[in-house]
């Protein structure tokens, strides 16, 4: 009989699933309701906490279609790591970058109790170690690295068509350019200095009033490649706007700060 599979954000209904230890007919009709949702709605496998129980036991379809019956499923051992785009009923229409184990050791049981063992690896082992997550209360939100589980979260509050970049980078390509700017700040100020051991200082303040321009210029610069560097971060744009402003707003104050005092000391005037 086909189930209703959970979904998000319906919690596990138990933190590690139950190891089943009396083999009769509800479990089988447990086990015949996994394989008529599996294929129900064209999926790969399921565990029986997508369905509802909260017994220990997966159901997938292995590399030829066929029906694989683990109860009780255990990872005896793992080898290898790959990175997967994996998606899960669990998370209808999202899908997230998992690190894996690559190669996989099961050890479980079958219908008749009797102890079983196999070895996968490619997308069966990818999909079986999706399943036995369910089977420790979890999905692969669990699984994800700090900066792929920002991106994920933020695809379940705004919806699948959020851009990966869209979550408010850290760093940019226009930060060179901030860079650059206070580089030459730092110039001007140093020339103030040098202003104090040398008694002809017009070629000095004549080499600040050229690298003040060159500060100015880089800020429109900035301003402008920033705004068109933040065009796809829809999803913080308010906070783009205003960090690129501020950004332009603190450069030329502290540049107007600089060369008023150089004004004073340097300006052979």
């Amino acid at each position: 009989m086909v189930q209703e599979i959970i979904q998000y954000p319906t919690p596990p209904s138990a933190e590690y699933a139950t190891d089943v230890r009396v083999f009769n007919e509800n479990i089988f009709s447990l086990i015949d309701n996994l394989k008529d949702t599996i294929e129900a709605n064209d999926l790969d496998g399921l565990a029986a906490f997508q369905i509802g129980s909260y017994f220990n036991i997966v159901v997938v379809k292995d590399d030829n279609g066929e029906f694989l019956e683990l109860i009780n499923p255990r990872m005896l051992s793992t080898k290898g790591r790959v990175t997967t785009e994996e998606k899960t009923a669990y998370f209808p229409g999202l899908s997230a970058e998992v690190e894996r184990h690559e190669k996989i050791s099961i050890i479980y049981q079958d219908r008749e109790a009797n102890d079983c063992s196999m070895k996968a690896e490619g997308a069966l082992s990818i999909l079986l170690q999706r399943k036995i997550d369910f089977t420790f209360g979890a999905s692969f939100l669990s699984k994800l690295s700090k900066e792929e589980k920002k991106l994920f979260e933020a695809k379940l509050e705004h919806g699948p068509e959020v851009a990966i970049s869209e979550v408010c980078p850290t760093t940019f390509k226009r930060d060179y350019l901030v860079k650059l700017s206070n580089i030459l700040t730092i110039i001007i100020a140093a020339i103030i200095v040098i202003s104090f051991f040398i008694e002809n200082t017009k070629s000095l303040w004549d080499y600040q009033l050229y690298i003040a321009l060159g500060v100015v210029v880089t800020n429109i610069i900035y301003f402008f490649y920033a705004q068109y560097e933040g065009r796809g971060l829809t999803s913080c744009s308010s906070c783009q706007i205003g960090n690129i402003f501020g950004t332009v707003v603190i450069g030329l104050i502290k540049l107007a700060l600089i060369m008023s005092v150089s004004y004073f000391l340097v300006n052979p005037s």
